[in-house]
């Protein structure tokens, strides 16, 4: 009789049993894998060189992957995006913190995703685990990898008590980094027009004006006073 053999792991199943088992976060058995948000955390959603700028500022964000161009439903044409993981229940509140800073919806680039949505689920980071072939076609990559064992729900940027720095075990400021996001956002949106010198490209909403003029006029955004 032939001795039956086990069959390979497909690179679907490796990088699905190293999100579920290692990292304890819900994924698909689809292909590609992707990560159900609002259960053990939600995510943040820029454009990439906003995004880049926060990453510069802020040292302590939690994970942050880079969703390519083109992928997840977005068209060829669309820009890349960073997807920075927050504490569950923090897409919902998004809303209500750019109000609280009187972003209201000058920045439409800045985005959430939470219960019912999901995320590509993006390489595995360098040295973490074998890649199987699995690597070339995802639609994301971590630029700063979660850490089996520490990502845990209370290192996530939040807001309330128990939100900090990021150092000494406090989870990171969800309301400062989205004032960082939206301060970005807003800046990279204003430079698109003025090389573009007109908005069309972009919808018909009116940009704000500058910092400058809306200090004067006495609406200067909460968030820079943070």
């Amino acid at each position: 009789m032939a001795r039956v053999l086990p069959r390979p792991r497909t690179p679907l199943a490796a990088v699905h049993r190293w999100y579920e088992e290692e990292l304890g976060w819900p994924a698909t058995g689809t292909e590609p894998v992707e990560l159900l948000t609002g259960l053990r955390f939600d995510v943040l959603e820029m454009p990439a060189g906003a995004g880049s700028a926060v990453l510069r500022r802020l040292p302590h964000t939690g994970p942050v992957a880079l969703l390519r161009a083109g992928c997840d439903g977005n068209h060829p044409g669309d820009r890349p995006k960073l997807l920075m993981l927050i504490a569950a229940g923090g897409a919902e509140e998004l809303p209500g913190i750019l109000e609280w800073l009187e972003w209201g919806a000058l920045v439409p680039d800045l985005t959430a995703r939470g219960t019912g949505d999901r995320m590509p689920a993006p390489s595995f980071p360098t040295g973490a685990a074998p890649s199987y072939g699995f690597g070339s076609r995802e639609a994301a990559r971590w630029v700063r990898p979660p850490r089996p064992g520490y990502e845990a729900e209370n290192s996530l940027p939040t807001t309330g008590l128990g939100a900090g720095n990021g150092d000494d075990g406090d989870a990171p400021d969800l309301v400062r980094l989205v004032s960082a996001a939206a301060t970005e956002c807003h800046r990279a949106r204003l430079m698109r027009a003025g090389n573009a010198q007109s908005d069309r490209a972009w919808g018909d909403q009116p940009l704000a004006f500058s910092n400058a003029s809306r200090m004067s006029a006495g609406t200067r955004p909460r968030s820079l006073t943070l």
